[in-house]
């Protein structure tokens, strides 16, 4: 992120237009450095947009991964690891931008740092309700967790399922299935040592 922008108050347009080299999500005007995702962050979100477009795709819904820009409210723009419109609900459109339409889901996959956590677990769970986000899965590749929250009638999202291990089914979404076993199976492939 180039330190001029990193000062200067943008909008949510002017944020959505930025090069593609401009990385940042916005928070109040301003761009915000992004979490350094690891290895295993970046695998296990590709693993989950993939299985969403595997599933959605022959239903008539898309998934995306991380560089679709949500444009949650007025100053804040989010990028969420992977996203999905389901069948029914507007996809974004195909020009430049960032999108006002809310996905069906948004998947956070956790990353070690403290202040990532707190932003994907507090501050992106409330935007992301605000938003209208249906569903927000929230998945911890230390623990080896999924979490799959709901927007409940109150505006607040309210876990439906969570699990570490074995073929989770999807609540109110039938054949939508995470084989946690698999996933972690794929994230142990990794070497350990970058030097391996």
């Amino acid at each position: 992120m180039s330190q001029a922008l990193a000062t200067l108050p943008i909008t949510v347009e002017q944020w959505a237009n930025l090069d593609e080299d401009e990385t940042g999500e916005l928070v109040d005007g301003r761009l915000e450095e992004e979490e350094m995702p690891t290895a295993v962050h970046e695998l296990v979100a590709l693993l989950i947009a993939g299985l969403l477009s595997a599933w959605l795709s022959p239903r008539g819904g898309v998934a995306f991964g991380s560089e679709l820009k949500l444009a949650v409210r007025e100053g804040r723009g989010r990028k969420a690891d992977a996203s999905a419109y389901f069948p029914g609900r507007p996809f974004p459109a195909r020009s430049v931008g960032a999108t006002k339409r809310a996905p069906t889901v948004v998947v956070e996959v956790l990353s070690p740092r403290p202040r990532d956590v707190r932003r994907d677990t507090v501050d992106k769970l409330a935007e992301y309700a605000v938003f209208g986000v249906a569903y927000y899965w929230i998945v911890d590749p230390l623990a080896r967790t999924l979490e799959v929250r709901r927007l409940d009638p109150g505006g607040r999202h309210v876990t439906l399922a969570s699990a570490a291990e074995g073929a989770i089914q999807i609540p109110e979404h039938l054949g939508l299935v995470v084989d946690l076993d698999a996933l972690w199976a794929e994230t142990d492939k990794l070497p350990s040592d970058p030097e391996e």
